[in-house]
C-alpha cells in the first residue's frame, strides 16, 4: 500500500525523524556514560526501541505501511527485564538489606542521565499528541499514536527507576 502524505504529514514526520534520532544517540550516548550497569542495559534497550520509531517514521516518509510489531517485542521484554528488576531493591545474600546498600548505583551523575531523558520523553510524547491531531492520513495517526504509547511508557520506566532509587520522591 502506498502512503499519500500531506505537506503538513511530511514536515511533521520529518520533525520526528530529527526528534528520534536525537533520543537514539541520547540513550547511546548515556548508556555509555551510566555508572549503574542495569541503567545501561535500560538505556540500550531503551535506544532499540527509539531506532524501531525512527524505522516507522522513515518507512512513512517513503510512502510504506510501517512494521508496528518489532517495537511491541522489545516493549515486552522491557516489561519483563526492567520493571520488576528496578522496583525491586537489592536484596543479594553477599550485601545487607538496608536501603544504602539497594541505593549504591544511586549517583548524581545517573539521576542528571535520567532528568535529561525523562524531560526528553515528556517533551517527544507531547510532539506526537500534536501529531496524532494533525494528520489526515489514518494510518500516519496510527503510528503517531503507536510511537507515542510507547514513548509514555519509556517515560514511565524512566520514572519507575528513578523513584524506585530515591531519585524521584512522590510526596
Amino acid at each position: 500500500m502506498n502512503i499519500r502524505l500531506s505537506q503538513k504529514e511530511r514536515m511533521y514526520l520529518e520533525d520526528g525523524k530529527s526528534q528520534e534520532d536525537l533520543c537514539v544517540k541520547k540513550y547511546q550516548s548515556f548508556s555509555n556514560q551510566a555508572e549503574d550497569p542495569e541503567l545501561k542495559k535500560l538505556f540500550n534497550k531503551l535506544a532499540a526501541e527509539e531506532h524501531h520509531h525512527l524505522d516507522i517514521i522513515n518507512s512513512l516518509l517513503q510512502g510504506k505501511s510501517p512494521d508496528l510489531s518489532q517495537g511491541h517485542n522489545v516493549q515486552q521484554n522491557l516489561s519483563k527485564d526492567q520493571i520488576t528488576s528496578s522496583d525491586t531493591p537489592n536484596t543479594s545474600s553477599d550485601a545487607p538489606n538496608t536501603l544504602e546498600s539497594s541505593l549504591s548505583f544511586n549517583s548524581p551523575s545517573d539521576k542528571l542521565l535520567l532528568n535529561d531523558l525523562l524531560s526528553t520523553e515528556k517533551y517527544v510524547s507531547s510532539f506526537y499528541d500534536t501529531g496524532v491531531f494533525e494528520s489526515a492520513n489514518k494510518e500516519v495517526r496510527e503510528a503517531l499514536q503507536h510511537i507515542q504509547r510507547e514513548e509514555q511508557r519509556h517515560g514511565e520506566l524512566l520514572f519507575n527507576y528513578m523513584n524506585s532509587h530515591g531519585m524521584y520522591n512522590v510526596k
